[in-house]
């Protein structure tokens, strides 16, 4: 998964089986740490590594599947196909302080409010817990869905979990006691794969799904307050969205302010923006297009948009607000300083893993059973008329009697 994120002064970027920290306001040497050159699987796990059915531990890939950073920005943590969990310390200076195991593949993690807990969620919908202020210790089972999860967040009061799974559901539980359901937020018609707690609306969440819409909710209460779908952005106006078009939602993020929230599709090179107010309504801002397909996307400390492209000449842009219109900084300072730092590691990385799909896989694909059948009954039906009409004699045959005309002449 490539993923951008932001610890205090430093670019964080999770590509392929690599993460890469470079330094933004400062001539600093980059932190690499490379997953396949990392600490192997303990030999007391292995028989645990492939109880997913997955490949084990010996054949896993190395890639980077999760990465997520704490709201202080001093601690990172990724999980790759290896199953490692690696947690790092980024201030005063970058370092691993950790590398456990989980037991199956992850797909998100998140750190909660207080930094003291990381939680991972894994492709059979399980919830589990590591311990941050004792980074050697296991993590435990918090809760579990009965599909994929997706994404997961903590309420900023530290009172709810949010998961997400591939069933269109998003389930609030208490975090203290994940068994207590608070409420589901039902709405979305395909997987939900991205979600985000407006910093300056803690009451709030946004939700982004495969079925091309996000949802504004009051998720302690379960109500959505507001859809809003992307595919009729994206039509010329006055035409009708098309509702067979896949548009899922790979990327949700909001500026420090909250005011501002910035919408990425998969395979789509285009960023919309909306403006989030007290009136409980997202309004569209407007959309930026790109000259070549983004990878990720992420505000910084002072609100300006990064935009990761797959593109080896200029892998990196930044947009700021100027009179209420985003524009781009070409020339700014700290983007200059990361490109160059970045270019080295970027042109090792492969395009193609760069850029793959990560949801077109998780689509749900509907059969018609009634509409078959009533093909293949009037099929049936037209057969039998046509064999009745042949079986029918011509209209200017005259009907066989029971005494031929050769018969008639010889009796007489």
């Amino acid at each position: 998964m490539t993923a951008v994120g932001f610890c205090g002064d430093w670019f964080v970027l999770s590509c392929e089986k690599k993460l890469v920290a470079l330094h933004r306001k400062k001539s600093r040497e980059p932190f690499v740490f490379d997953c396949s050159c990392a600490e192997k699987t303990p030999k007391g796990l292995k028989k645990d590594a492939g109880s997913d059915g997955g490949p084990s531990e010996e054949t896993g890939s190395d890639t980077v599947l999760a990465f997520a950073v704490s709201p202080s920005g001093k601690l990172a943590a990724l999980t790759d196909d290896s199953k490692r969990l690696v947690l790092f310390e980024c201030e005063p200076s970058w370092r691993c302080i950790s590398i456990r195991w989980v037991v199956r593949r992850c797909t998100s993690l998140t750190f909660s409010p207080a930094e003291d807990e990381l939680l991972a969620a894994d492709k059979s919908g399980d919830l589990y817990s590591f311990s941050v202020v004792d980074p050697q210790r296991e993590g435990g089972l918090q809760m579990g869905h009965l599909s994929m999860l997706l994404a997961a967040a903590v309420s900023p009061d530290d009172r709810f979990i949010l998961t997400a799974d591939v069933d269109e559901k998003i389930r609030v539980s208490h975090h203290r006691s994940p068994y207590n359901i608070q409420s589901f937020c039902l709405g979305h018609q395909q997987f939900v794969s991205a979600l985000q707690i407006p910093p300056t609306h803690p009451h709030w969440l946004l939700s982004g799904s495969g079925d091309g819409t996000v949802k504004l909710w009051d998720y302690e209460s379960g109500q959505c307050l507001q859809s809003c779908d992307l595919r009729a952005l994206e039509e010329v106006p006055g035409s009708d969205p098309d509702k067979d078009k896949n548009l899922a939602v790979c990327r949700l993020t909001s500026s420090p302010d909250g005011c501002h929230v910035a919408v990425l599709c998969e395979s789509v090179s285009t960023v919309h923006f909306f403006t989030l107010g007290r009136e409980k309504r997202l309004v569209p801002h407007s959309r930026l297009h790109l000259p070549t397909r983004p990878l990720d996307i992420n505000f910084d400390d002072d609100g300006r948009l990064w935009v990761l492209l797959d593109s080896g000449d200029i892998p990196l842009k930044m947009y700021a607000l100027r009179q209420n219109s985003w524009e781009h900084e070409a020339d700014h300072l700290e983007v200059t300083r990361v490109t160059e730092a970045l270019r080295p590691h970027w042109s090792t990385m492969n395009a193609s893993t760069r850029a793959t799909d990560r949801f077109e896989h998780l689509y749900k694909v509907s059969f018609d059973n009634v509409s078959l059948y009533l093909q293949k009954k009037q099929q049936r039906l037209d057969e039998q008329q046509k064999r009745t009409k042949a079986q029918k004699p011509s209209g200017n045959k005259r009907p066989k009697t029971g005494t031929s005309r050769a018969e008639v002449q010889t009796s007489s």
